[in-house]
């Protein structure tokens, strides 16, 4: 058995921000493929498992027993921990760090992943509650290229989890129909993070929830 199994779907930005971080330490990890678009998080089965009704859940075996854990910044904070990679060394940076995954928690990938849902998966583009949130989705990408500009990582001299956060929806241009040369130094950025070596597409990484 892997020493760790994440519940998760190749669709999910949130599911990608885990796979990539384990990706990238080097972990030894299974994909546990969620049946999103049929329900499984909805079921009571998986609700048990995890009453939020959401991917992705980390599962940690470990010798004392199994930890499990949801929520995309917690999972991404606790591998950093485990890992002593892509974390703080400072207490400034500790908080940096936490203040942009609370952002992106938030704002970012609260509206970005919603629109796309809406405009690209569910066909409602021109609804006018779709194009409220894809609007905020734009406020949210703007904070971020100007943060960017000028400096190439959002929290520190480094990549940190942050930055696994904050990409997790944005390598979908098409799906959440942006155009990153309008917003020029979020594409350099996504560029920094694709030549991180490991580095895969989440189609690469985890199966689809089809």
């Amino acid at each position: 058995m892997a020493e760790f199994t994440l519940y998760c779907f190749s669709e999910s930005g949130n599911s990608y921000k885990a796979a990539l971080m384990l990706t990238l330490c080097g972990a030894d990890w299974q994909a546990r493929g969620v049946e999103f678009f049929k329900g499984e998080t909805r079921s009571p089965e998986y609700r048990a498992f995890n009453v939020m009704g959401e991917a992705p859940i980390l599962v940690h075996h470990r010798d004392e027993g199994d930890f499990t854990l949801s929520q995309s910044g917690a999972i991404l904070l606790y591998l950093a921990r485990h890992f002593g990679r892509f974390g703080h060394e400072t207490e400034a940076e500790e908080f940096e760090i936490l203040r942009w995954i609370l952002f992106d928690n938030h704002k970012l990938t609260s509206y970005t992943a919603t629109e796309r849902f809406m405009r690209h998966f569910r066909g409602k583009k021109g609804d006018p509650a779709a194009e409220f949130i894809y609007s905020r989705a734009q406020d949210a990408w703007k904070v971020l290229e100007t943060h960017l500009a000028g400096r190439e990582w959002v929290a520190a001299a480094r990549p940190t989890i942050a930055d696994l956060s904050l990409c997790g929806y944005l390598f979908w241009p098409q799906q959440i129909d942006v155009d990153w040369n309008d917003y020029p130094a979020i594409g350099r950025w996504l560029d920094r993070i694709r030549n991180l070596p490991g580095w895969a597409a989440p189609e690469a990484l985890m199966p689809t929830g089809q």
